[in-house]
C-alpha cells in the first residue's frame, strides 16, 4: 500500500467533511449508525522498511493527537522490525465529534438546537428540516421565532386572501419572506402535506400582474378618458371597451415609448416571455397583432409562445433580410437555446431560428431589437397601417 494511502489528520478530516455533507441531514432527525470508523490504512512491514523515518513519523503524529473520538491500535510482529504498535482506525461516535474534527462544532450545535425547537413544535417536520442545515446552523434565534410564527400562522389559516404586507407577525414583511421564500414554501408543503408554490398553499394575495400600453390614435384615448400611456392589472385592461384596428407588442420599454401616433393602434411593452397575459384580453383575439422581438433564439421562441395565445400574431422586423441589414450591429446571445420544434413559427421564421442554432452567421448570433435604427424601424412599423 503506497503512503499517500495513509491517514494523516488533514486527510481524515477531509474525508469527514464529505461524509458530513452527505450524512448530516439524517443525522439532525436523529438517524445514523455509529460509532463511523474512518480507516487509517497502516503501512505494511515493506512499506515501512522502505521508509522508516516516514512511518515513525506518522505513527507519531497518531500518538500525539487528542481530538475528538477514539484511535484504535493494533500490534504487529514484523521479521526485520519486531512488534509494532499502529494506529489501525478511527471511531466516532456521534455526530457531534464528526462536526468537531472538521471546524463544524459551533453550527452543528446551532443547527442542532434548532432542529429540535421546530420540530417539538410541529412533527411533521422532523425528517424535512435537514434539508435546511446552512439556515438552521447560521440565523438567529429571532429568526427562528419569526420561522415558527409564520410556519403557525400559514398552516393554521391556508385562506386567508392577504397580501404578504399584511401578515400580523411581528418582524415578518415581504422582504424576509422574499429571502426565506424556498424554505417558508418548502416546509409548508411538507406541514399541508400537498404540493403548491407560497401564495397557493398559504392562501396570499398576489400581487396584480401588470401591464403597460400607449394608445396610439386619439380615439382610442377617449375610451380611457383620454390617457395615451396606461398601467394597469390585466383584469381591469381586459375589461376596457377598446376596439383598435392593430396592435404592437414589443419586449423592449424604450421601443414602445418611441412610438409615434399610429391610427387605430396601441402598442403593449415590456413582458418579455410573460406573453401569456396577452391570452387574457378578449379584444385581442380578433385584432391583427405585430411581435416585435430581439432576433436571436428566444426572441423567436417568445414568438412562437405567443401564438398558442393569438394566433393571429404576425412577427415584425423579425427576419433575414432585418438580421444582414445590420451586421455591424450582431452581438452574441448569452444563453442561446438549441435546435427545438417551435410549431408556431412559419417557414422563413423556423429557417431563421434554425440558421442561428446552427451558427450559420456567427456562433450566438443576436441582433437586439433597440439597436436597430428608428428610421429604419419606423419606416415598417407604418408600413403595416397600409395593409
Amino acid at each position: 500500500m503506497p503512503a499517500a494511502r495513509r491517514l494523516d489528520q488533514a486527510a481524515v478530516a477531509r474525508r469527514l467533511s464529505v461524509h458530513y455533507r452527505n450524512r448530516r441531514r439524517e443525522w439532525l432527525a436523529g438517524s445514523g449508525t455509529w460509532p463511523l470508523t474512518v480507516p487509517l490504512h497502516p503501512p505494511t512491514e515493506r512499506e515501512a522498511a522502505r521508509d522508516l523515518g516516514a512511518a515513525r513519523g506518522w505513527i507519531a503524529t497518531w500518538q500525539s493527537w487528542q481530538g475528538p473520538g477514539e484511535v484504535v491500535w493494533t500490534e504487529r510482529t514484523w521479521s526485520s522490525l519486531g512488534t509494532q504498535r499502529l494506529p489501525e482506525r478511527l471511531l466516532l461516535h456521534n455526530a457531534e465529534q464528526v462536526a468537531d474534527w472538521i471546524g463544524e462544532r459551533e453550527r452543528w450545535s446551532s443547527a442542532i438546537t434548532r432542529h429540535r425547537v421546530l420540530s417539538e413544535r410541529f412533527p411533521t417536520l422532523d425528517v424535512h428540516l435537514g434539508s435546511h442545515y446552512d439556515w438552521l446552523a447560521d440565523s438567529s434565534e429571532t429568526e427562528v421565532e419569526r420561522l415558527a410564527a409564520v410556519l403557525a400562522r400559514l398552516s393554521k389559516h391556508p385562506d386567508s386572501g392577504l397580501y404578504i404586507r399584511q401578515l400580523p407577525i411581528a418582524g415578518v414583511d415581504t422582504k424576509w419572506i422574499s429571502a426565506n421564500r424556498a424554505l417558508v414554501t418548502g416546509l409548508l408543503r411538507a406541514l399541508l402535506g400537498r404540493e403548491g408554490d407560497l401564495f397557493q398553499l398559504a392562501g396570499l394575495r398576489r400581487e396584480p400582474v401588470l401591464l403597460r400600453m400607449r394608445l396610439l390614435d386619439p380615439q382610442l384615448r377617449t375610451s380611457v378618458g383620454g390617457l395615451d400611456d396606461v398601467t394597469a392589472p390585466i383584469e381591469q385592461i381586459a375589461a376596457l371597451a377598446l376596439q383598435p384596428s392593430r396592435v404592437f407588442i414589443v419586449e423592449n420599454l424604450q421601443t414602445g415609448l418611441a412610438f409615434a401616433e399610429l391610427p387605430g393602434s396601441l402598442v403593449f411593452m415590456g413582458k418579455g416571455y410573460a406573453v401569456d397575459v396577452f391570452g387574457a384580453i378578449p379584444w385581442l383575439r380578433d385584432v391583427v397583432c405585430h411581435y416585435w422581438g430581439d432576433i436571436d433564439t428566444h426572441g423567436l421562441a417568445i414568438l412562437d409562445r405567443l401564438r398558442d395565445y393569438l394566433p393571429q400574431a404576425r412577427s415584425l422586423l423579425m427576419n433575414e433580410t432585418t438580421l444582414l441589414d445590420h451586421r455591424d450591429l450582431w452581438v452574441q446571445e448569452a444563453r442561446p437555446l438549441g435546435p427545438q420544434d417551435l410549431a408556431n413559427l412559419d417557414d422563413a421564421e423556423k429557417a431563421l431560428y434554425d440558421s442561428l442554432v446552427g451558427n450559420r452567421w456567427e456562433t450566438s448570433l443576436r441582433l437586439e431589437q433597440e439597436r436597430i435604427a428608428w428610421d429604419y424601424a419606423w419606416e415598417r412599423i407604418a408600413d403595416t397601417c397600409l395593409g
